[in-house]
């Protein structure tokens, strides 16, 4: 939700938004974020334990990196909007503070104590972010050494033995280096990306499209267009054989984005939309239409 906020206003520029509403839901998101860390004395870091983060075939794990990470981001975030509003609007910002009882020589001090101390898991051979604490000691394979008669794994294995497995269903660490890219540098994306992907089984509407994504801003353009279509025909092929549970509009979505976001490449950028656009090898051509700041588009 923080990070919605965040890209709501860095598309449209609606910057008033922050000052009427989302600067409330901020603190309230990272007051939660604030109290969710403890401190280690083994490793002398903050470290959240019994999380699950997105990745739905996991639970109850120590230092998930992307939770961590979009923690650490929500309240510098929050921190940085709160001065933001400070500089703009003197009189609403005192309004917001006495509303919600914020003590700003209190709570930011220690905001600032605990994101400069975060500790995240990583793996220095690898050189990735891992998942969470112990993701190396399971037994790591591709999903592709699975039968097609285990697939999908909710329906076909006990969550004892998903628990236990190195699958992931849908985008997790890779999830945050989507929503973060420009924290990372192509080598690091492309490490993490290589890692990941090949252990991802995909059986979430949530999943295709991210690796979609990230696979275009890599080069990788037949695993880019694999994965489109794996978000775009989720429900006509029934890939998960839950179709008869809805359509997902996620993965509509999903779709949208695959070809706007992934092989458009469209970003925006210090108030400006960048493109990067890639030609899916089957496509001879494609087009778009976008609202940016209140003027029509068609790309």
């Amino acid at each position: 939700i923080a990070y919605a906020i965040y890209d709501y206003i860095n598309y449209t520029g609606d910057q008033q938004y922050l000052a009427e509403y989302g600067l409330e839901v901020l603190i309230g998101i990272a007051r939660f974020w604030a109290q969710r860390f403890h401190f280690s004395q083994a490793k002398n870091q903050y470290v959240m334990h019994g999380v699950t983060g997105p990745n739905e075939y996991e639970n109850n794990v120590n230092n998930n990196w992307y939770t961590s990470y979009i923690a650490k981001w929500c309240l510098n975030y929050c921190a940085e909007m709160l001065e933001w509003l400070k500089n703009e609007d003197i009189s609403r910002y005192k309004e917001i503070l006495k509303k919600t009882f914020f003590d700003e020589n209190v709570e930011l001090k220690f905001w600032k104590e605990l994101t400069s101390n975060i500790y995240f898991p990583f793996d220095e051979e690898r050189g990735v972010f891992l998942q969470q604490d112990g993701f190396l000691d399971k037994e790591l394979k591709p999903a592709n050494a699975l039968e097609s008669s285990e697939r999908p794994l909710n329906q076909k294995w006990s969550w004892d033995r998903i628990l236990r497995s190195c699958f992931i269903k849908q985008a997790d660490v890779l999830q945050g280096i989507y929503f973060f890219e420009d924290h990372f540098d192509s080598d690091t994306i492309k490490r993490n990306f290589d890692f990941y992907e090949p252990m991802t089984v995909h059986e979430s509407s949530l999943s295709p499209c991210v690796h979609s994504i990230l696979a275009a801003g890599l080069g990788y353009e037949e695993k880019a267009y694999d994965m489109y279509l794996r978000t775009s025909r989720l429900d006509l092929d029934d890939y998960n054989n839950d179709a008869c549970d809805g359509l997902h509009i996620t993965s509509m979505a999903g779709t949208w984005m695959s070809v706007v976001k992934g092989f458009g490449g469209m970003r925006v950028k210090d108030g400006l939309l960048n493109f990067k656009p890639m030609l899916p090898a089957k496509w001879l051509s494609y087009q778009f239409k976008i609202k940016f700041r209140g003027n029509s588009l068609s790309v």
